[in-house]
């Protein structure tokens, strides 16, 4: 019976016989289906259903291609695969089936029943990880083995990305031996990253260098590209949020390639040592960065798109190697790192196109890439140090000898010069003497020099006395002309003294409040009253109040208004003056004027007193209204 039922559902199915047929033998522990040895039918349009594909009219579509690469396989169309298996009830083994591909976005698996139907199985990484059958990284199917026939299996795989149409089919025993040696290795793979980072950590903390922490950056970002490539990081990290298998392979891969970008720069000192490859690196670095946004924001399709990487791991390696070349020790470790790294991409490349086959080292080649790239940058980062610390050794033994050199020399130099001392100290000795004697010959006549000066000084004194008195006298007789005036008056500042001494000789008085007492006012000269803020420049109540020409200039046209001199025209003294003739006639009308009130008031000035033109006292402020009125307001 159990074969009548094989043969008919083989019958319903329609299934061509030159179809390869795998058989459950307990003897092959398990088989692998590549891509080209499978029969699938390709539906670009995602429009045919399951009984479609299931029907007799539909058997003749599923083709097997031999000439598949992976490159050929088509984003978003529907890849429906048909494997046939015999089945045998007397095997003793646990049989599944297992696709490899972690990214594949979404699985749907027909098995057939035992009463012809087909029981529904979706899978993928679209789906939470706890709807999986087995809790595994990869997609398993349980087979039911309990009759001897032949089953077809049915599976629909769609991704957005590339998907790996692999099928292994093997026993339980085979499975458990093979997924707890990966787990193994996975974890051996992670937990060596995490001790190289805290080794770096703890390197950084002894020495302070920025760059260890950029290397700790990158190798973490590799461990989170590998979880996101291998399907770990969905199954420990993130298994409740599928959506983030949509980004987590490109951020982690830009993540990868930013901190690598950056460490280069640091380790290789490029800033220094190739400033031409310092600037492309930075250029390389923001023109990643700027395509990241514009994947992530605008064509999130585009994350898992990992060709365009080799531009800045090409640039990368050839900074290496132009490094070394120019001498730099410490990036020979990092040109072998970054060679083993181009060779894991190499052989990963080699079997993506199918040229190498497909098997497990040969999976995991950039795995073992990025462990032994890792290691080489750890010993490079030590051989850094190690390198730096025999410069600062052998620059240390340098310093060391040539301080014992300078002690050498500083001690013969310091006896030649402790004779040259010696024989310095008795020329010295007899220096002193003859500067003793030379001293109290220059002390003498300094002396008698000093009673000379003394002299002269008294008599310049008197001449000067003499030569003021001379001028007052000419003063007196109305003969000074302009240039023996400006020896009396010769700038402004000394007419402000004049006056400054000439009105408050007596001390300030307030003309508002009779207040007598004043700080600086706002203007050089002037004065503030302390008591109502009244301030008085040194020119008010003067003639001189207003006046538009040097003030020096007023006060000799003043002097020879009061004596009355008429040797000059009003032109010949504005020519000498320089002054214009209507300024000159209206400040000496001015003049006049006051010298009319004083002559009304039975007071004409003599020339001795010709100061009493220029200031005018006016009536003194009464005190006892300001304070009546003080006292009011209070």
């Amino acid at each position: 019976m159990r074969w009548v039922l094989g043969l008919l559902l083989v019958l319903a199915a329609g299934r061509p016989a030159a179809q390869e047929i795998f058989v459950l033998n307990d003897s092959v522990p398990e088989r692998n289906f590549m891509p080209y040895e499978l029969m699938f039918y390709r539906d670009a349009t995602n429009s045919v259903s399951f009984w479609q594909i299931s029907s007799h009219s539909f058997s003749n579509r599923f083709q097997q291609h031999a000439a598949y690469q992976n490159k050929d396989f088509v984003p978003d169309a529907s890849y429906w695969i048909r494997l046939p298996i015999r089945h045998y009830a007397r095997s003793r083994k646990v049989w599944m089936l297992e696709f490899y591909d972690q990214t594949i976005d979404y699985i749907e698996a027909y098995v057939p029943q035992m009463d012809g139907s087909y029981q529904n199985v979706v899978m993928g990484d679209k789906q939470p990880f706890r709807q999986r059958p087995l809790r595994h990284k990869n997609f398993e199917i349980v087979l039911d083995v309990k009759a001897d026939t032949m089953m077809y299996y049915y599976f629909r795989v769609q991704s957005h990305a590339f998907a790996d149409l692999r099928i292994g089919v093997r026993s339980a025993d085979r499975f458990i031996y093979y997924a707890l040696n990966e787990y193994f290795l996975f974890g051996m793979f992670y937990g060596m990253i995490l001790i190289i980072s805290l080794y770096n950590f703890l390197v950084y903390l002894a020495i302070k260098e920025i760059k260890n922490i950029y290397y700790i950056l990158y190798i973490l970002s590799v461990a989170a590209y590998a979880m996101s490539y291998d399907g770990v990081g969905f199954q420990y990290l993130w298994p409740s949020h599928p959506e983030w298998n949509d980004y987590a392979v490109g951020v982690t891969l830009c993540s990868v390639i930013l901190w690598s970008l950056v460490f280069t720069r640091r380790f290789l000192s490029t800033h220094a040592n190739a400033p031409r490859l310092d600037r492309w690196l930075m250029w390389m670095i923001g023109l990643r960065s700027a395509w990241f946004v514009v994947e992530f924001v605008f064509l999130p399709h585009l994350l898992t798109y990992r060709d365009i990487e080799i531009i800045p791991l090409s640039l990368i390696f050839y900074t290496g190697i132009t490094v070394w070349n120019k001498g730099y020790r410490p990036a020979r470790f990092f040109v072998m790192a970054y060679g083993i790294l181009f060779f894991g991409f190499f052989i990963r490349a080699l079997v993506y196109f199918n040229i190498l086959p497909f098997t497990t080292p040969l999976h995991y080649s950039l795995h073992f890439s990025f462990v032994v790239e890792m290691l080489l940058l750890t010993f490079a980062m030590g051989d850094r140090i190690h390198i730096l610390k025999d410069m600062r050794d052998r620059a240390l033994r340098r310093i060391i000898h040539q301080h014992e050199v300078n002690m050498q020399l500083k001690d013969k130099v310091t006896r030649e010069l402790e004779e040259k001392v010696h024989e310095r100290t008795l020329e010295l000795h007899e220096k002193n003497r003859l500067l003793e004697e030379t001293n109290i010959k220059v002390e003498r006549q300094s002396y008698e020099i000093n009673q000379i000066n003394s002299l002269l000084d008294l008599d310049n004194w008197k001449l000067k006395n003499s030569l003021k008195e001379v001028l007052n006298e000419r003063l007196l007789e109305k003969t000074m002309d302009y240039r023996q005036f400006q020896t009396l008056y010769p700038d402004t500042l000394a007419c402000y003294r004049f006056l400054e001494s000439l009105k408050w000789q007596e001390g300030f008085h307030c003309r508002k409040c009779g207040n007598e007492k004043y700080f600086d006012g706002s203007q050089k000269f002037a004065r503030r009253c302390t008591r109502c803020g009244y301030n008085e420049s040194i020119t008010a109540y003067t003639i001189f109040h207003s006046i538009k020409f040097p003030v020096e200039k007023a006060f000799y046209i003043a002097y020879l208004a009061v004596v009355g001199n008429k040797d000059y025209t009003l032109e010949a003294l504005a020519a000498q003056l320089d002054l214009r003739v209507n300024t000159l006639w209206g400040f000496k009308h001015k003049v006049i004027e006051r010298l009319l009130e004083l002559e009304s008031r039975g007071r004409r000035p003599h020339a001795s007193r010709w100061e009493e033109v220029i200031i005018d006292h006016g009536p003194a402020p009464d005190k006892r209204l300001h304070l009546s009125t003080t006292k009011t307001v209070g």
